[in-house]
């Protein structure tokens, strides 16, 4: 004789912890951390053309793949935040690689307007990234 197997979506407390990264997803905070990040990130991968660091290849590449990542993270968390926030944790370090990208990666020294564009944008996401954990963190402690 079988048991039959429970599923976990019936579950109470997965109810409960989907309302509550609802609620959390829904504060005027997390909304504009989210919006912000998102925004942050198309930046930073736009950012060689905007400011016109083309010519130096391996920033560039770095600044669209790390803008691309952080922006598909952002709508991630707005269009799901409940199966997102593991990930959460990903935002912040990418915001510490654009601050660094320009003296961390190979090739000739890049302009003072890359780097102050990589350090504003990395700072942006960093702030967004630890204010969308920390709405995480004030909800989940009992």
């Amino acid at each position: 004789m079988t048991m039959p197997t429970p599923n976990i979506e019936q579950h109470p407390d997965v109810a409960v912890m989907r309302r509550r990264y609802d609620q959390i997803s829904e504060t005027p905070v997390a909304q504009s951390a989210d919006g912000l990040a998102f925004l942050a990130g198309l930046y930073l991968a736009m950012s060689p053309w905007v400011i016109g660091f083309t010519n130096e290849s391996a920033l560039v590449m770095t600044n669209l793949f790390t803008g691309i990542a952080v922006a598909l993270l952002a709508a991630g968390f707005v269009a799901a935040y409940g199966h997102f926030h593991g990930m959460a944790w990903v935002a912040p370090i990418l915001g510490i690689w654009a601050i660094v990208a320009p003296w961390a990666i190979d090739g000739e020294a890049p302009e003072t307007t890359a780097i102050v564009s990589n350090i504003i944008a990395g700072a942006v996401i960093v702030l967004c990234a630890l204010a969308m954990m920390s709405g995480t963190m004030r909800r989940i402690r009992p």
